[in-house]
């Protein structure tokens, strides 16, 4: 007998999506992953602002193709009556809604959770916001780059003795994203057990400050201040880059035992009998003399050769790929990292899907990526029950 395919783990999930940019739209880009059906919410005429963000291709942006997979678009003048009575309506049969506007926003506009919690007590409501929905920075404007400066990544991040320097991707952004799908999930699974929904909250710094743990265990418990030091680990050497004849490498000292077997694979296990050597507290103080060393003998060999070497000895090590490198590699192919989409302009295209396995579940089907309010009819017809010419009505109206 046929076994029925397993469904996907959000399969059935209605969320309805009322962000924009990248953390709003990458947490629900997530949750579309998994199977949920997903209502994205796009401001007629103009849409996402991420529409206009480059590289663009036969005039759509890739980057917001990128973001909003999976996802249906469709449009609504919110700033019109009739416009938010469609969002509640659509509100009442979600399970979950996400917003990334201002603080006090989907308030002024009769959204807040009070108003859509009494329509629809199952109502799981996700806010994301750059500083929280409280606090004496709850207004200010927050992008990617403003919430690296304020949260501390920036000012540990960059060479020694240079300028802070941001990561080179919205991390910021992807951060607040994973977290507002983990506070979604988990209030899923209260959901189960109480049959009621919550709002929620998440705030971009609030995010990228609780990931800067080795930097926070030295300031809250030393007197040791924090600082950029490039490559390296802040407290453990050798963990560094070094240039070889054909590229860079990294290696991981991150234990006496494997220092010990990084002096051995570089022909001089004498080091570890050296007191300059001797601990890690003894090679942090004679970095300079223990990098030269290290740099002496990967300048002298290929990338292939030190990488050899190093794995040979089984030491952590690894080539600095670029990102063409890692598309080109073996790995990207087995793990599935890129999976098939379609989009109405791009044409056949590729995502990056969240990369977590479920086992029992099937593999990623192909994706599509909406052209702003490809969708609109569709949902309102099937989820709303409108007819043509209520639809029509809403067209002329300016409504969608």
């Amino acid at each position: 007998m046929n076994q029925p395919l397993p469904a996907h783990l959000f399969a059935g999930l209605r969320v309805l999506d009322l962000t924009r940019v990248m953390s709003g739209p990458f947490c629900t880009a997530m949750l579309a992953d998994l199977g949920a059906e997903i209502i994205k919410v796009e401001l007629p005429g103009s849409g996402d602002d991420s529409r206009y963000f480059a590289p663009h291709v036969n005039g759509e942006s890739t980057y917001f193709a990128m973001l909003n997979r999976g996802k249906r678009s469709i449009t609504i003048n919110m700033k019109s009556p009739e416009g938010i009575g469609l969002i509640r309506d659509l509100a009442r049969k979600a399970d979950v809604l996400v917003e990334n506007f201002r603080p006090g926003v989907m308030e002024r506009l009769g959204l807040g959770y009070d108003v859509l919690k009494a329509d629809n007590p199952r109502l799981i409501y996700a806010s994301i916001s750059g500083f929280g929905q409280k606090g004496p920075l709850a207004d200010l404007p927050a992008f990617d780059l403003v919430i690296q400066a304020m949260s501390g990544l920036m000012s540990v991040t960059g060479e020694a003795g240079g300028r802070a320097t941001a990561v080179g991707e919205s991390v910021a952004d992807v951060t607040t994203g994973m977290f507002a799908a983990w506070g979604i999930a988990a209030a899923l699974y209260d959901r189960e057990r109480t049959g009621v929904g919550r709002q929620l909250e998440v705030a971009m710094l609030d995010s990228v400050f609780s990931m800067l743990l080795t930097n926070l265990s030295r300031r809250l418990f030393t007197d040791q201040p924090t600082r950029r030091v490039g490559n390296r680990h802040p407290e453990t050497y050798p963990v560094d880059s070094f240039a070889t004849k054909t590229g860079d490498i990294v290696l991981v000292g991150f234990s006496e035992a494997i220092v010990k077997r990084i002096f051995e694979a570089i022909g001089q296990p004498e080091l570890s009998a050296d007191p300059r050597f001797k601990n890690n507290r003894e090679r942090n103080a004679h970095e300079a003399e223990l990098r030269a060393i290290l740099a002496d003998w990967a300048g002298a060999l290929t990338q292939d050769e030190a990488l050899a070497r190093l794995r040979a000895a089984d030491v952590p090590a690894a080539p600095v790929w670029s990102l063409d490198d890692v598309l080109a590699s073996e790995q990207v192919a087995a793990r599935q990292l890129l999976v098939p989409g379609h989009n109405a302009k791009l044409g056949d295209i590729q995502f990056a899907p969240q990369p977590v396995r479920f086992a029992g579940t099937p593999a990623p089907a192909t994706m599509r990526a909406p052209t702003l309010g490809e969708d609109t009819e569709a949902v309102l017809r099937d989820e709303l029950g409108l007819d043509d010419a209520r639809i029509a009505a809403l067209r002329a109206a300016k409504t969608v």
